[in-house]
């Protein structure tokens, strides 16, 4: 493979992946919303010189007459472009629909036409709803414990279909909780430390309890590499985790010790999920994407929250640190 193409990559996650993918001397084609501003989302970040490697497509990725020009000439596909936010799925499930569900359609049947050599499908921990059993493998049963969740779980059903029905090549990617520079202000930690770092005493969160299983960016992107160059990891779905897991309380704490150890942490009763809703306990397995790719994790967790901090700390233009971001 030479040629890739990555949707969603004006995102948080696809423009890290872009990045790691040029540093690893691909041809990288980019897939970014279309916006009357022009804008390229997180892409708009990268360095010129990083920039001017980069063929920026413009599109939406529900219509599948842009996607399957854009998958035109690739050797592969790295399919991230969605909508991930869990408390915005609640009133707005029909996008969700439309872009998670119709969007991977599309990119599977242009992979189809058009013979890709590899389709790699993001999934994400959620599709497992609160752990059965841990550590969370690959065959842990599914459970639509949102809307955003329920169109994962279909998204990744209709990948497994196309691969049994008609051989396409799919791999489906499935990261745990991914946290870095660039994410949004929906995330629990980047909400953490943009309401710190503006000097917030009181720290307004959800429920403290829930356990997450946190894979730094960098990692995460390494994982979709490697799933992407093993030919033992076509048909499969493969967890990207870390095998540990933290409290949304603890996690909490640790950051308030970086910043500021005077604040304290307060529920905010809007920030939490439906009772039945809420995933209590996320903890991956990685034995599989260890035994099928030579991934490793490279990064703690503490040296990732120093990485976040630090970049937050430079670009707080980004966040609206005084609202509820959903």
């Amino acid at each position: 493979m030479k040629k890739v193409l990555v949707t969603g990559a004006d995102g948080f996650i696809g423009s890290h992946l872009t990045e790691s993918l040029l540093e690893k001397g691909y041809d990288v084609k980019a897939f970014a919303y279309y916006n009357s501003f022009n804008t390229w989302g997180w892409l708009d970040s990268l360095p010129s010189e990083k920039l001017k490697e980069i063929e920026v497509f413009t599109g939406d990725i529900r219509d599948p007459n842009g996607v399957r020009e854009a998958m035109k000439g690739m050797d592969a596909v790295f399919h991230l472009a969605a909508l991930i936010a869990i408390p915005f799925s609640y009133h707005s499930p029909d996008s969700y629909v439309d872009t998670n569900i119709k969007g991977t359609l599309n990119v599977l049947q242009a992979a189809r036409q058009l013979e890709t050599e590899r389709v790699l499908v993001t999934s994400t921990s959620e599709v497992y709803g609160t752990a059965q059993y841990v550590p969370i493998d690959e065959k842990h049963p599914y459970q639509g414990q949102s809307p955003y969740s329920a169109t994962k779980i279909g998204a990744d059903r209709l990948a497994e279909s196309f691969y049994r029905s008609f051989q396409t090549p799919v791999s489906i990617v499935r990261p745990f909780n991914t946290f870095g520079p660039r994410q949004s202000a929906r995330a629990v930690i980047p909400t953490i430390i943009s309401q710190l770092l503006t000097g917030k005493e009181v720290i307004k969160l959800g429920a403290l309890t829930p356990t997450r299983d946190f894979n730094y960016v960098k990692d995460t992107a390494a994982g979709f590499i490697a799933i992407a160059e093993s030919d033992k990891t076509i048909g499969e779905e493969i967890n990207i985790a870390t095998q540990q897991e933290i409290s949304i309380g603890d996690l909490a704490k640790e950051i308030i010790s970086q910043i500021n150890p005077r604040a304290e942490i307060a529920c905010d009763e809007q920030r939490l999920r439906p009772e039945k809703s809420e995933v209590n306990r996320l903890l991956g397995s990685n034995d599989k994407i260890k035994k099928l790719t030579d991934w490793r994790q490279q990064y703690t967790f503490a040296e990732g929250i120093s990485e976040t901090i630090d970049w937050m700390r430079h670009n707080m233009n980004a966040y609206k640190a005084d609202i509820y971001n959903v």
